[in-house]
């Protein structure tokens, strides 16, 4: 979890705890009573209660801010705060609405909030109600907010004033809105996953695609049939990486994407490129980021036929290594000086050194922590060595269903 994450997390539970102690003294001086006498105090009972409850709103808030995730949190949150009815909105209108009332309130919720709404501030405002059997009488309105400002607000009504319900609500919207940032930092590491793939796929050079499919077509008087093996490999090769992806994907599919690849390179190259597979059966299972190998190898291919006229050896290995896979990748090519290299992966691009190597870099260090980025053995004229370690087994890390 990044640091911010954590820092939200944090805030999340000091809000509950607050939250927990002023609705147990509520309840302590109502003489409230928790089903489970071991839990000590009614305060402390009150805020096991107050935790417990919170929990059940968290996950459709982290969801973001909708009409769907309102309707499944507000419920909770009204039983959390114990107002005789609650309302959640976003700008613009009521999102979801829980308790009695909502056939003669609802209609005015989005001009009572627009204060709210506009300064960030929560306010106690009477309803103005004229029916005498309406037990909503009074509102908190408190704002829902998120990194862009206000998002919406969080309406809990009462039949009298009361402090403690403007504090008390007052922090539920707080948490509330923890929850929410947690939603977008969510989205934002999901926009940059997808940028950084969308990156890899510019990566795969139009020169490429153009050599492949002109060597493709060299074949088609000479040998049919190699030309059609090979427009299929084309085929396949092309859909995997421009395919509707999740994040990961298994070792297996990416070591196949990569043979498609090395057939359609070895079209162009023949014997220049000589290519050596060690792949342990085992490993082929694991789950990797998607699209994190075959940058690897083509930085090898590329960087192996370099200014070499008599061709270049690439070598990719899996070993099992107990708790991880250990793939490498090694070309006996023209290296690469070692500054040149820090520079690239330091997200500095030299002219035609490429972002592979750094993107594939940075998403290892994301997804399995820092300890995981890329061992990279060059030198100049000593070819090049990558080192890629793949934890088996990581929470979050899960197969990607195309």
């Amino acid at each position: 979890m990044s640091g911010i994450a954590l820092a939200a997390a944090a805030a999340a539970g000091a809000v509950l705890l607050a939250v927990g102690f002023v609705l147990g003294r509520f309840a302590a001086r109502r003489g409230g009573r928790v089903a489970d006498p071991d839990l000590g105090t009614p305060v402390e009972r009150a805020t096991f209660l107050t935790l417990h409850t919170a929990s059940l709103a968290a996950p459709p808030l982290r969801a973001g801010l909708t009409e769907e995730t309102a309707r499944k949190a507000a419920g909770t949150l009204r039983s959390l705060l114990g107002t005789e009815a609650l309302c959640l909105t976003d700008r613009g209108a009521v999102l979801a609405w829980d308790g009695p009332g909502e056939d003669h309130h609802r209609a005015h919720v989005p001009e009572q909030a627009a204060e709210t709404l506009e300064s960030g501030r929560s306010r106690s405002v009477h309803t103005g109600c004229a029916d005498p059997a309406c037990p909503l009488r009074w509102a908190v309105i408190a704002p829902l907010t998120g990194e862009d400002g206000v998002l919406g607000a969080l309406v809990a009504y009462g039949s009298r004033e009361s402090a403690v319900l403007v504090r008390a609500a007052t922090e539920v919207a707080r948490w509330a809105s923890v929850q929410l940032e947690l939603a977008e930092l969510d989205r934002s590491r999901t926009r940059i996953v997808e940028a950084e793939i969308r990156a890899l796929r510019a990566q795969i050079s139009p020169h490429f695609i153009f050599n492949s499919l002109a060597a493709i077509a060299s074949f088609v008087r000479t040998d049919p049939e190699q030309a059609r093996e090979l427009l299929l490999e084309f085929a396949d090769f092309t859909r995997y990486s421009f395919r509707k992806h999740g994040e990961f994907a298994q070792l297996a599919d990416e070591l196949r994407s990569i043979e498609q690849y090395l057939a359609l390179a070895g079209a162009r190259f023949g014997d220049r490129l000589k290519v050596t597979l060690q792949i342990a059966p085992e490993v082929l299972p694991v789950t990797l980021p998607f699209l994190c190998l075959q940058p690897l190898v083509e930085n090898a291919v590329k960087h192996g036929l370099e200014d070499r006229e008599r061709g270049c050896r690439v070598t990719i290995a899996a070993r099992d290594a107990g708790a991880e896979a250990v793939v490498t990748v090694e070309d006996d090519g023209i290296g690469m000086d070692p500054e040149l290299l820090r520079a690239v992966l330091r997200g500095e691009h030299p002219a035609g050194s490429g972002i592979g190597l750094s993107n594939v870099d940075e998403r290892l260090r994301q997804v399995y922590g820092p300890e995981y980025g890329l061992v990279i053995e060059t030198g100049v004229g000593a070819g090049m060595k990558v080192t890629v370690r793949i934890p088996k087994y990581r929470p979050g890390v899960h197969r990607s269903v195309p």
